[in-house]
């Protein structure tokens, strides 16, 4: 098995085709060949891996895990093993109106901003706005008045140092 860079892998007998009236003039096209792939596809704010299952590639975009990927191509009507670089317009435009309305198809507990703690909302955020709100409920859970710098002890709320950073916070898989 060979593997691309982006982890697809390619059976070994399929690498090389070896044709004895082919010239070496003549490179070998197939039909089903890689012209027509996208090889990044834009949803959002981010750029996804055209080579990998939609599945698999959406889940490279902040807020959307693999049971909220699944739920969306599921949703869109798309075969989620199929290669997101090969799909139609019309297609990934179905995926990009369910990424961007995900939180009004979903029920409240799949959404990642359950009753917002200021506008009391449910919603389902990604992308930089997810990590927004990440950064402002860290820094809401700090005193008021205090700064992290000035807080010798940390804050009331259990924020771990780590998450301050961007970082993983105490064994978890997340970012914060």
């Amino acid at each position: 098995m060979w593997r691309t860079a982006s982890g697809v892998r390619i059976p070994a007998t399929t690498c090389i085709k070896i044709d004895p009236d082919m010239s070496a003039e003549q490179p070998n096209t197939d039909e089903d060949g890689d012209e027509d792939i996208r090889y990044f596809v834009r949803i959002g704010q981010a750029d996804l891996d055209g080579t990998k299952s939609v599945e698999r590639s959406l889940t490279g975009m902040n807020g959307i895990g693999r049971r909220a990927a699944r739920v969306i191509a599921d949703e869109a009507d798309i075969d989620r093993t199929a290669t997101l670089g090969r799909l139609e317009d019309d297609e990934i435009d179905a995926i990009v109106e369910l990424v961007e309305d995900f939180g009004d198809q979903v029920p409240d507990w799949l959404t990642n901003r359950r009753r917002d703690f200021y506008t009391g909302e449910t919603t389902h955020e990604t992308g930089n706005d997810l990590e927004m709100s990440r950064r402002h409920d860290i820094n809401r859970a700090w005193p008021e008045g205090a700064r992290p710098a000035d807080q010798v002890h940390g804050p009331y709320r259990g924020v771990h140092r780590r998450q301050r950073r961007g970082h993983q916070g105490r064994g978890r898989r997340g970012g914060g």
